[in-house]
Parts: C-alpha cells; structure tokens; sequence
C-alpha cells in the first residue's frame, strides 16, 4: 500500500463512544481519536434505556470534523456491544430508545421460557450461546410477555450497529457477528433460527438479510450528505460487535493461541473453524459467536472491569488519584486475603459493589476486605484467578496446543493485572493492542477496500506497526496455592 488511506471508525462501548480516524500508509498505521463521549443510561419509567438518537448525533457530530479537515475517507464502519436492538416502525421511524441489556426486566425470565416454550439444552443445541439473561432471546421474550408496545409494532428489529447504520444509509441489514450474540442464531445454517423466531411470534423478515463483516451496507442518504458536507461515503458492515472487532486485531502469528478481550468485560477465548457445541461445553456455559471469514469465537463472558469501575466511583478518598496511584497501593495490600467469583450474580449491578464484595467474603467464611487498597487487590487476584479457571477449561476444548495468551482492548494496560494473569495462567501474555476493537474495524475496512487479503494479511500488518508487552510466568507455586484456595472458596 502506498498512498495513504483513512478510514472513520465507530466505536461504542457500554459506557462512552468514540470515532477515530485510522490511516493507513505503507505498512504502517496510525489512529487519531477525533472525538469521546458519554454513552450514558436513561432511568425512566422503571426501565434503562439507551438513547440511540444521541449517539446517532455523535458520528454526526464526528462525521461534520472530517469535513471541516477535509479528510478524504474512503468508509464509515460501526461497532458497538451486543444483545440490544431498536424496534423500526412500518413508516422506517425508531419506534422507542432501546432497552439496555442491564435492564432487570430479564431477572427469572430464561427459567420461564425453557419451562413454557423451547428447552434449554435444545437452545444450546441451536445456539451454542452462553446462557446469560440479558441475551436477545429473553429481551424479546420479557418484551412479548410485558406487552411491549414498540415490540407489538415492530415492522423491523435491528441491532444496536445495524440501527446506527440504518440510521446513516436507510438500509436494514442485520450484519452476522453482532446477531450471533443473540441467542437466535444458529452457528451451523449462519442464519437466525426459525424455531427460535418463532417462539417469541417473530417473523424472519423482521429481522433483515445476513450480512458479512467486509460487506457494504450502503452509502450516506442525501440527508446526511447535507448535514455533514460529506458525498456518498460508503458504510461498511465490519464486525459490528465489538468483540469481533477486537479479536480481529488479535496480532498472533499462529492459531495457537487464546484471546482475553479486557474491559467492562472480560472475555476469554479461542478461534474455531467450527463451533464447539457438545455436553461439556453446555455445561461449562460457553459460547459460540460468529467472527470473521467464517470463524467462530468459542469464548466465555466474565464479569471483568466492571467491579472495580464500580467500587472506584463509591470511594471519594481517590477522587483525586489516577488508575496507577490506586493500583500501586493495592499491591501493598496482603496477597490473597480474600478472594471472590467475580462471576457471582451478586456483582451483576448491586447498589453498591463495595457492600456485594464484602457481603460474598462474608457469607464464603473469608476476611472482608475493607478500604481501596485491599479491595482492589482482592479483585485483580481474583480476576486473574477466574482466568485460569476458564483458561483450563479451554485447554479441553482445543484442538491445538496453547501457548499464548493476547490480551487486547483498554485492559491490556494494566501491568499488575497483567502480570497476574501470566502468573496464574503460566504461560506467556502478551498485551496489546490497546485499541484493538477500533483497529479491527478500521483494518476491516481496509480489507473491504482490497488493501488487505485475509485475516492473517491483517494480523501481520497489525503486528509489524506495534509493540507488544511481554509477561512470563513468576511465583508459579504461590499461585497454584491461591488457585486451590480459589476453587474451595468458589465451588
């Protein structure tokens, strides 16, 4: 590649957004962070919802910037987090902002759909998906249930990057990593699942035609062409789940390896040529998701950052300190005083994450850790000891060796926990990219552009322009030790 190439990322996570600016020249690539904002819940009614409409206004807001700097991109791709959808009316209006996925309107209601219409093991047969109850078959389920109106009205049903494209091009599609997250898909057929369908009193059409990462939605409407002073850009389906996106950007030099996307969430994984759909994985509650060229992402999700995001904003005595300051002084803490399982239902969304931890050691006979320093080792140990466990099980499941372990997304820069996960795992980890999810989306574009072949050609280009951190296993004894201790405590 010799003429320099840019590209307009989208990338929305569960607590802000960004658009970034990826150029490509020669072998060597560069992001610029045009702008950040807030991706906050709306409380109302009894329910938390997202407000599609702001976001929307924030990729115009980013689209109008390329414009004043007469940036001359090629295409627009969008990735954001799974499960959730918009509802589009008969007339092509948003029928209602989208119920967000930590909405408890779910609580109780996969234990009511296995019982009243579709067995759970015949939907683990169908989906491969990891039984979580914020998963789109049990929003929609509540939804039918509640008597959702939006729902009842509904002449499409989009994901939540399928609904910000839409919102940019006029076309429905519905782009196959994000629906993979639904619990409607079926890995086997690459399609949603008529029976699936068919039990919330759905129809396929609603949901619009399949879609790879790599294809074309659409381009701009006009309207948006006048808005933003832009032409007939191109939006292009990446891997419009953001996992997707980041595992993309995995820079392995081989397929021996594993993955642990690190941010609100944590998920741990492998990529398969096939899924992985048998009676261990349906009780080890792991999950078949669609990736890129036909891949299947066979992870776990893990309760990750969340906990220690939560536990940041109750304690008023580090308002003033940065993630390092709080992380250094945590490892003065005593080692594996107390340890949780950061995938306990008490640490889904309590009112306050500080008083569930203390409650978990409470009840499991441990010492409750009081204060920042100890409480915020207690998760990270915790956390890197939760990864061995998954790690194992994963050992299991693969049909090769692993002896790496990438770790990507915001994560990736945290050293201690790093450091642990190598000592806990006892394998090398190796950290980076940072902004992985917006690398694969752009690297995507690229790719739909013919500025690279395939997967491998991506991850080679991605591995050439960075640095990568490494960390080798320490303390392995010591580890081993607190990994018992973990499993009697978790068991």
């Amino acid at each position: 590649m010799s003429n320099k190439e840019y590209f307009f990322a989208v990338d929305l996570g569960a607590t802000s957004g960004r658009t970034i600016i990826g150029t490509l020249e020669g072998s060597k690539f560069n992001l610029e962070e045009l702008t950040r904002f807030n991706n906050n819940l709306i409380e109302t009614g009894g329910h938390f919802y997202w407000d599609i409409y702001a976001l929307y206004n924030e990729i115009i807001n980013g689209l109008k910037i390329v414009h004043q700097r007469n940036i001359p991109i090629k295409s627009i791709g969008i990735d954001t987090w799974g499960c959730d959808f918009v509802y589009i009316g008969k007339d092509g209006a948003i029928l209602r902002n989208p119920l967000a996925y930590r909405d408890p309107h779910t609580f109780g209601v996969m234990e009511k759909y296995f019982d009243q219409e579709i067995s759970k093991e015949q939907v683990y047969d169908k989906t491969g998906i990891q039984f979580m109850n914020f998963n789109s078959l049990f929003q929609l389920y509540a939804m039918r249930q509640a008597g959702n109106t939006a729902l009842e009205n509904a002449e499409k049903i989009l994901f939540i990057p399928d609904a910000l494209s839409y919102m940019l091009t006029g076309n429905a599609v519905c782009e196959y990593t994000v629906a993979s997250t639904s619990q409607i898909l079926n890995p086997n057929t690459k399609d949603l699942d008529e029976d699936l369908i068919k039990s919330l009193g759905l129809k396929r059409e609603q949901f619009g035609p399949m879609i790879n990462p790599g294809e074309q939605i659409g381009i701009l409407t006009e309207e948006i062409q006048k808005m933003t002073g832009l032409g007939a850009i191109p939006v292009i389906a990446v891997a419009g789940h953001d996992t997707a996106s980041a595992v993309a950007a995995v820079p392995a030099k081989d397929e021996k390896f594993a993955y642990l996307s690190s941010g609100t969430w944590s998920l741990m994984g492998i990529e398969s040529k096939e899924p992985i759909i048998n009676e261990n994985s349906f009780d080890k509650n792991f999950t078949n998701e669609g990736g890129i060229e036909g891949t299947t992402r066979f992870l776990k999700n893990i309760c990750g950052m969340w906990i220690y995001e939560r536990c940041r904003k109750e304690w008023p005595e580090v308002s003033g300190m940065g993630h390092q300051q709080i992380l250094s002084e945590a490892m003065q803490a005593e080692p594996f005083k107390s340890l949780i399982n950061p995938d306990d239902k008490i640490f889904a969304n309590p009112n306050s994450m500080v008083e569930a931890i203390q409650t978990y050691c409470k009840e499991h006979n441990e010492p409750v850790p009081v204060g920042y320093a100890a409480i915020t080792r207690c998760i990270f140990e915790s956390l890197a000891l939760r990864y061995r466990q998954i790690f194992s099980w994963l050992k299991e499941f693969a049909d090769f060796d692993i002896n790496t372990l990438h770790i990507i997304g915001g994560g990736s820069l945290n050293q201690y926990l790093n450091q642990f996960t190598a000592n806990s795992l006892g394998v090398k980890v190796l950290a980076g990219p940072q902004e992985g999810t917006a690398i694969g989306n752009i690297m995507l574009q690229a790719k739909a552009a013919g500025d690279v072949k395939d997967i491998w050609e991506m991850r080679r280009f991605i591995a050439f322009s960075l640095e990568l951190k490494e960390f080798m296993p320490q303390d392995q004894e010591v580890w081993d030790q607190a990994y018992h201790k973990y499993l009697e405590i978790t068991k």
